[in-house]
């Protein structure tokens, strides 16, 4: 819709113009207990005070609604007919001194931007939240819908009678006829206010602090879920992790927590792992646990917490000026939530998590034709929603944990200190960090940015060694490499460490470190020179740095012969993540990996690294495997997964994991015998408790391969007849192998917008099965035809759920390649945001072809 994509330059523009002095909102939520199309709307209206620096300028007001009943700018009475755009209401002849009154219909939500709407299928309730970031503010209430223009907020909600009501300031008063006013908030961005309101089931408690000159602060705390989840909500656990969080972040950061209560929401069919609204966080609820979970699942949903509490000061107490720099608050929100994880809680291996799950996640975006800088260009909204993305978030954070290693962990934080003293409740850009950085270190970090910040793509770090006659080293050398497309060399604080065994029978140990600041593209490490022959040398030793590890050839055979036998869980999880990185690049066939992966992840002690080792293998074996060899490789994977099963502690959470990568791979008539054997009863593992998550998960594979038809579905449903049951029935019915179920889901998906983003997500994860390849393949030209018009008529978030989990990576031959070539160059002029996501799904395609040509070369096995 034309005005929906707001652009860096009207935000500029706008901002310079105006200064906002307040925010008053008042929603009528009572509709949505309504039915029919009654359901469908909400009374917003709203008053906002501001200056205009330019009297008698224009500008405009952001509100995306199906009606607005009236516009008064000044007392004057403006013709929302022609004021009102759909996405903008105009004003010209600003005052110096504003006063705008719009009251509208906005609409409920079902793909989670706005106010969405969810009715539960288990009893009926009807459940409200919202969710903004970055600019669906102006779906609830009309705004000027930029971070910069920060204001004071004050929400009046009137709702069903009985109702639990939140937003981001604390509860004014008992509510009086269904009406709830809330206090004013501090000067917060649009993309923050919050409001949850539903029949919620509330636990509540109390952080208290004393301070050193004596004063005190106490912080109500809330914990919510849906009525129907209350039976599983472990909120002693969830206040547990968030008083330990703040008493951490109150050590560090020498600023009170600002924004007086800390309310925690768990919300249905959330798109997000979790927002930080100041005051008022919301989180999907699939982190309260319904059955039997990892520890790894814990560690997670902690994380998210200290991410969200981490924004409580950088992005909320100081935010971004523009998207620009969204990095400011996601990269030291991920870094400062895994410090704290680790510092803080019971999950002190947090940091093997962190070179693991998140920065795989970085180095695959930095290998995209669509990387960028940490500090990236974001030319309007579109481009600041994709962003989002592994390098904001997970590379900002290694860097910053580079950073960290580079100007020591004390002058990092005294730099945050005086940053939030010094801007908040303000916004500010990469200077302003900088600049007390630079202060707090002594150092000049002018260059350090440049290479870190300012330039994208990640460098391969590798071992060269010379040994002499006595098997001691006589020189080692890191050799720094980078992608001809982005060739900086960066300055690197690594450790590299030998490692060796004792003897035959013992495990590998680090006998030998060294840290040295790699500069270009050779650094001597002279410390090292002169110690007995290594087995193993591992450059990044400790994770301390952001780049792509590689071996020396002697290492790789050490690796490939006694990888289980590496003691040290943290570099046991960067071999694998190197061994991985090999893999994906094309440089190790895929089958090694698969081998290494049978032959070592039984030994594997960190339950969140097994994990990921069990999503690479299935990643592995459907993408990266040659076609002429998958089969083979599919039934050694799951003979090896049903072996460890056989092997795991009874009632272990390695067992728990080994069933699920089981069930994940299972393709063989006996395996999936089993698999309906422990759905029905008729077959057992000592220890393993085939909840009803569980059922799911065995009963997902068997859809897939026909074994159960829409009765047996139904059947289970029947069991768990819940909105997480709807979800798993929706997914299991379109996994079914049937031409006809396909095109069913494809039509729900492409053509139609009844369902909700949670049911679209579920429908698309069932549709795309790689054993179907045959049966999708007529859907990849329909693909590409359908796209556009998708991307032109449905939500961002819908749209990009179905360009990005349709792509036909199921097909991985040079015609799909062909395909998504012959679109690019055929929709030069297409949406930005859209060429990019089609763009990285042809970058994943070409590199499962070069990997499956690696696979392919390596030949037949015995």
């Amino acid at each position: 819709m034309p005005g929906e994509n707001l652009s860096r330059d009207e935000a500029r523009t706008r901002g310079r113009l105006l200064s906002v002095e307040a925010y008053d909102v008042a929603l009528d939520i009572r509709s949505a207990v309504a039915q029919g199309a009654q359901a469908d709307t909400f009374r917003s209206h709203t008053t906002i005070r501001f200056r205009c620096a330019e009297p008698g300028a224009a500008t405009f007001a952001d509100l995306l609604a199906p009606a607005v009943t009236s516009v008064t700018l000044n007392g004057r009475e403006l013709d929302p007919a022609e004021v009102f755009d759909g996405t903008r209401i105009a004003l010209d002849d600003l005052a110096a001194e504003n006063t705008l009154v719009v009251d509208a219909r906005c609409a409920y939500s079902r793909t989670g931007e706005g106010l969405h709407r969810f009715v539960d299928p288990e009893d009926g309730e009807v459940y409200l939240y919202t969710q903004y970031e970055p600019a669906d503010s102006r779906r609830v209430f009309a705004n000027f819908e930029q971070p910069d223009l920060k204001a004071p907020f004050t929400f009046e909600v009137t709702a069903p009678e009985g109702w639990a009501v939140l937003s981001n300031g604390a509860r004014n008063g008992a509510a009086e006829g269904g009406r709830h006013r809330f206090a004013t908030t501090r000067p917060i961005s649009t993309y923050i206010t919050a409001v949850v309101a539903g029949p919620y089931h509330v636990v509540t408690g109390t952080y208290r602090r004393t301070f050193e000159d004596g004063t005190e602060l106490e912080i109500p705390l809330g914990a919510l879920c849906r009525k129907g989840l209350a039976k599983h909500f472990d909120a002693d656990d969830v206040f547990a992790v968030t008083k330990q969080g703040l008493d951490f972040f109150h050590d560090h950061f020498d600023f009170p927590y600002p924004f007086g209560k800390y309310d925690q929401a768990f919300v249905p069919e959330y798109n997000l792992g979790a927002m930080e609204n100041p005051g008022c966080v919301t989180f999907r609820e699939e982190f309260i646990f319904r059955g039997k979970v990892t520890e790894a699942a814990y560690e997670r949903r902690a994380n998210v917490i200290l991410h969200e509490m981490a924004h409580m000061w950088f992005g909320d107490l100081v935010t971004m000026q523009w998207w620009d720099d969204l990095w400011l608050k996601e990269s030291y929100a991920d870094f400062m939530g895994s410090f704290a994880l680790v510092e803080a809680t019971r999950f002190t291996d947090g940091w093997i998590t962190f070179a693991n799950r998140r920065k795989s996640w970085a180095y695959r975006a930095d290998q995209l034709p669509s990387t960028h800088p940490v500090t990236a260009d974001i030319r309007d909204l579109e481009d600041a929603k994709l962003n989002f993305d592994g390098i904001t978030y997970a590379k900002g954070a290694a860097v910053l944990k580079q950073l960290v290693a580079y100007v020591g962990q004390e002058a990092f934080l005294e730099g945050a200190r005086r940053y939030f003293k010094r801007h908040a409740y303000g916004n500010t850009r990469l200077a302003d960090l900088l600049a007390v950085l630079e202060e707090t270190s002594g150092r000049d970090l002018a260059q350090w940015s440049r290479s870190w910040l300012e330039t994208a793509g990640v460098n391969s770090l590798t071992p060269q060694v010379v040994y002499d006659a006595q098997d001691r080293i006589t020189e080692l050398s890191v050799l720094q490499e980078a992608a001809d497309s982005h060739p900086e060399l960066r300055p690197h604080r690594v450790a590299v460490g030998l490692y060796r065994r004792q003897d035959a029978d013992s495990a590998l140990v680090r006998y030998a470190r060294a840290e040295v600041d790699v500069s270009g593209p050779r650094t001597a490490v002279p410390q090292l020179a002169g110690q007995e022959r290594p087995e193993l040398i591992l450059v990044n030793d400790e994770d301390l740095t952001y780049c792509k590890v590689r071996f020396d050839e002697g290492s790789l055979a050490a690796l490939r012969a006694r990888l289980g036998d590496l003691a040290d869980p943290m570099a046991r999880a960067l071999c694998w993540a190197a061994l991985w990185g090999l893999t994906r690049d094309g440089l190790m066939p895929a089958r090694d990996y698969l081998d290494l992966v049978r032959r070592f992840a039984g030994r594997e002690t960190d339950i969140g690294v097994l994990q990921s080792l069990h999503d690479q293998a299935q990643a592995a074996l459907e993408h990266y495997t040659a076609p002429e060899h998958r089969e083979r490789a599919a039934r050694e994977l799951a003979e090896g997964a049903l072996h460890e099963l056989r092997l795991a502690e009874p009632g272990s959470g390695h067992q728990l994991t080994w069933a699920r990568h089981f069930a994940a791979v299972a393709g063989a008539p006996a395996d999936l015998q089993l698999l309906r054997g422990l759905l029905d009863g008729t077959a057992k593992i000592d220890g393993l408790d085939v909840d009803q998550e569980l059922r799911w998960t065995l009963l997902g594979p068997l859809a897939a391969h026909g074994l159960a038809d829409e009765a047996a579905i139904g059947a289970e449903l029947a069991r768990d007849d819940t909105a997480s049951g709807r979800r798993h029935q929706v997914r299991c019915l379109a996994a079914r192998p049937s031409a006809e179920v396909k095109e069913q889901a494809w039509q729900q998906v492409v053509e139609s917008d009844t369902l909700s983003n949670a049911l679209v997500e579920a429908t698309i994860a069932g549709f795309a099965q790689p054993e179907q390849r045959e049966l999708l393949a007529p859907c990849a030209p329909r693909y590409f035809e359908a796209i556009e018009r998708v991307w032109r008529e449905r939500s961002i978030e819908i749209g990009m759920a179905v360009v990005r989990g349709l792509f036909p990576d199921w097909l991985v031959e040079q015609s799909t390649l062909d395909a998504a070539d012959r679109w690019l160059a055929e929709h030069a002029q297409a949406a930005p945001a859209l060429r990019r996501l089609v763009l990285e799904k042809r970058d994943d395609l070409a590199r499962a072809l070069r990997a499956q040509a690696c696979d392919a070369a390596a030949g037949a096995r015995p």
